[in-house]
């Protein structure tokens, strides 16, 4: 019997009580452990004292979770004072350190919400702040001070690209994806492909396999209930099939 591969999960430095912790959202892991098939391992944001070469050496895998904190905009080349946060710089300092050691190994790296955005950066693109400005004809994220289960409903279209691995995964070009994101990708960067974009042009989705280890990674929330989202549960098989050495 085949050991299931071990699929590192980044940490986010959360408040807990009066203390900080390093967390990951348990749906992450409800999310991995049966429909991607994998072990999830947690890795915690504290680059001074958690090597990155080391642990990616213990590693199948990389997943690069979402958070509510966004990118600080100098990792992107802006230097601005009025970006919203909140931020975690150790948690950029993590995810690009590893990123890098991953692909470089040959290891799979897969990104949700922020992890998509820090894969557009780690490859030289940039971030747009405006994707929940009440302006936009188009709308990436809930009205403000809605439930929880409100926020994760709110959902758009997206097409999915000819040719992609998401494509022949899902089966079909058109396809609803929830969307509670209030940065996006600007540039896109170097090496990647997209796999996804929203009805106003927005990159929903890439890959790539021009830099060692593949990458897949999404906007959307594929781990919200995956148990009731087909094509979520499909994402997810492509995921481990890719994270077992399968083409992507």
């Amino acid at each position: 019997m085949n050991a299931r591969p071990i699929l590192g999960m980044i940490c986010c430095q959360r408040h807990v009580g009066t203390e900080y912790a390093q967390a990951v959202m348990e749906r992450y892991l409800y999310g991995v452990s049966p429909h991607v098939d994998a072990i999830p391992l947690l890795i915690p944001s504290l680059p001074a004292f958690v090597d990155a070469e080391t642990v990616a050496g213990r590693l199948d895998g990389l997943l690069l979770t979402g958070s509510p904190s966004n990118m600080q905009p100098h990792r992107y080349g802006e230097d601005i004072d009025d970006a919203p946060g909140p931020f975690d710089p150790n948690r950029d300092e993590m995810a690009m350190a590893l990123a890098d050691v991953m692909l470089k190994a040959g290891k799979p790296v897969f990104g949700i919400c922020r992890g998509f955005q820090e894969l557009n950066v780690h490859f030289g693109g940039t971030l747009r702040r405006d994707m929940a400005d009440p302006a936009r004809a188009f709308q990436h994220h809930s009205p403000d001070g809605v439930s929880f289960d409100a926020m994760f409903a709110h959902e758009h279209d997206v097409r999915l690209e000819e040719g992609g691995a998401i494509l022949a995964a899902i089966g079909q070009a058109d396809i609803k994806v929830n969307s509670v994101h209030y940065q996006g990708v600007d540039k896109l960067g170097a090496d990647l492909r997209v796999e996804a974009r929203a009805p106003d042009g927005v990159v929903e989705a890439f890959s790539s396999t021009a830099r060692g280890g593949p990458v897949l990674a999404v906007q959307w929330h594929p781990e919200w209930k995956p148990e009731a989202n087909e094509n979520s549960r499909k994402l997810f098989g492509l995921m481990g099939r890719v994270l077992r050495g399968g083409a992507l």
